[in-house]
């Protein structure tokens, strides 16, 4: 199973701001630089993982992010099911839909794999991803300079 681009920006985003130290209050714009992705994208992340309860947003002077303690706890599986959906792994219902949909048990299987794979993150958090090595590698990301 491939994530969407959306679900690999937001869970980078979340792991970014679990290592974020006292006092530092990171904005949009920063993130993205350091993480490489482009502003809209996390900014569009951001908005999500903010009605998710993960993510605080303040705007305005001295605005910017901050990982709820939700965030911190946060299951790999639980985000990851909710920023992918319960959507098929395949599009059976697609136009023209597949003419073996209704007797079909290749449906069946994929969604109790997908379940499988969500299963799997479940038990990981947010604060474990970010342990030695990642966190301080995290910490040394900085925006690119422009080409």
């Amino acid at each position: 199973m491939r994530l969407t681009v959306f679900t690999d920006i937001s869970l980078r985003i979340v792991m970014r701001l679990a290592v974020v130290g006292e006092g530092e209050v990171p904005t949009t714009r920063s993130v993205a630089e350091a993480l490489a992705v482009p502003y809209t994208h996390a900014a569009k992340a951001v908005a999500r993982l903010g009605e998710m309860g993960l993510v605080e947003t303040r705007r305005g002077r001295g605005g910017g992010l901050r990982l709820t303690e939700a965030g911190h706890r946060a299951s790999v599986g639980g985000i990851v099911r909710e920023l992918e959906g319960a959507g098929d792994v395949v599009g059976c219902d697609d136009d023209p839909p597949c003419p073996l949909r209704s007797a079909c048990r290749l449906r069946v299987a994929l969604r109790q794999a997908q379940e499988a794979f969500f299963v799997s993150l479940d038990p990981i958090t947010v604060d474990s991803l970010v342990a030695a090595p990642t966190g301080p590698m995290l910490l040394s990301l900085t925006a690119r300079p422009p080409m």
